[in-house]
């Protein structure tokens, strides 16, 4: 069994992460989800305290590799 994980920049700030693309918190950006590193969500999530709301809570293994059968359905 392999892995799978996914490289790409934060929409937010632009950096470089890995992630599990299924799992990754995201915004939609003209229908397509764009992913949002965790340093940006932590910074989200301070705004939205700050707004009274809830904080996004990424699922666990947002951030790491997925199985191959997760992905692939194997």
């Amino acid at each position: 069994m392999g892995y799978v994980s996914c490289v790409g920049a934060c929409y937010i700030c632009r950096r470089l992460f890995e992630f599990n693309a299924r799992l990754v918190p995201s915004i939609r950006v003209q229908g397509k989800r764009q992913p949002v590193c965790a340093t940006c969500v932590e910074q989200w999530n301070a705004a939205r305290g700050r707004a009274g709301l809830a904080p996004v809570v990424p699922i666990a293994g947002a951030y790491e590799a997925a199985s191959e059968s997760e992905v692939f359905g194997e």
